[in-house]
């Protein structure tokens, strides 16, 4: 057995890292646009060898809007995803829908928590950011495929945020202190959604034929796929607000673009195909299925 968690543990865990919202971030408090907010390992600006300190800063911190912008829309799909999940479970085991259905209370807070930061960023940035979506589409669009490849998909982006805070966030003394203090707490909770959403894929998975899995595997690919071609859209959305704001014409524009993508890949998806609980989820469910993410890994480096 490659983990030992279950539901009462999980649902104990969580009930103690809960926290409230105004105190990691109150509706009026403001962000400090002095300072870094994404750790380097995943803005990647500071390669950008062609802007100034100035612009990758603000690039940085762009980029930074973008990161909670998106986990916003994610969590939204999540929620309706761990709703469906509990609903046919709501006369089984107390402690399985106590631990999702609290699952579901805290992404809502979170989603809460995300609007909250980008009012925040909103009122103290010079210009609109503008952002992939609507939200309701791109979740529409991801729930429509088989519930195992969504659930594989969820997992993957909770085991990611556990290191994005604890390999890149935790330790970086130059980033804002609020933002830092808001990933903490996202972390803290994130830690037993992981947990829960490993048992949910378990589930989903139970009884299925290796051809059935290698099919849902088909859909994981193509939900990755479905978000790729947003994020490429979203790094020409942050470039054009770079250019808003410094009223400048960059000659490697298209390069930077580019080079963003590709930061924006990694962070969304590469770092969770090779997150270690994640190789661990897949392996246990098809040797195949964890070779196949293997070889795809590479592309979201």
């Amino acid at each position: 057995m490659y983990h030992d968690f279950n539901y009462e543990a999980v649902l104990g865990s969580s009930l103690r890292a809960n926290w409230k919202l105004d105190d990691v971030l109150r509706a009026d408090q403001e962000l400090e646009f002095s300072r870094n907010f994404m750790p380097e390992s995943l803005a990647r600006t500071k390669q950008l060898t062609s802007l100034t300190t100035d612009e990758q800063r603000l690039l940085n911190q762009i980029s930074a809007h973008q990161y909670l912008c998106i986990f916003g829309v994610v969590e939204e799909f999540i929620l309706p995803f761990v709703l469906d999940h509990a609903r046919p479970h709501l006369a089984g085991d107390d402690w399985r829908v106590r631990a999702i259905l609290n699952f579901a209370a805290e992404e809502a807070k979170h989603i809460h928590l995300f609007k909250r930061f980008h009012e925040a960023f909103t009122r103290g940035f010079p210009v609109e950011c503008e952002m992939i979506g609507p939200s309701e589409a791109i979740g529409a669009e991801v729930l429509k495929h088989d519930p195992l490849s969504v659930g594989l998909v969820i997992l993957m982006i909770e085991w990611m945020t556990q290191q994005h805070y604890l390999g890149s966030i935790r330790d970086d003394g130059d980033l804002d202190p609020l933002f830092k203090s808001l990933m903490r707490n996202h972390w803290m909770e994130e830690a037993q959604h992981a947990k829960l959403d490993t048992l949910i894929v378990e589930a989903l998975a139970e009884g299925r034929s290796e051809a059935e899995i290698d099919k849902a595997m088909d859909e994981f690919f193509e939900i990755g796929g479905f978000l790729d071609n947003g994020l490429g859209q979203q790094a020409i959305f942050n470039m054009e607000a770079l250019e808003k704001l410094t009223g400048k014409t960059y000659a490697d524009r298209d390069a930077i673009i580019a080079q963003q993508h590709q930061a924006a890949r990694w962070t969304y998806v590469g770092s969770g195909m090779v997150h270690e609980r994640f190789i661990a989820t897949l392996e246990a469910l098809s040797p195949n299925a964890a070779r196949r993410v293997a070889e795809a890994a590479p592309l979201f480096a």
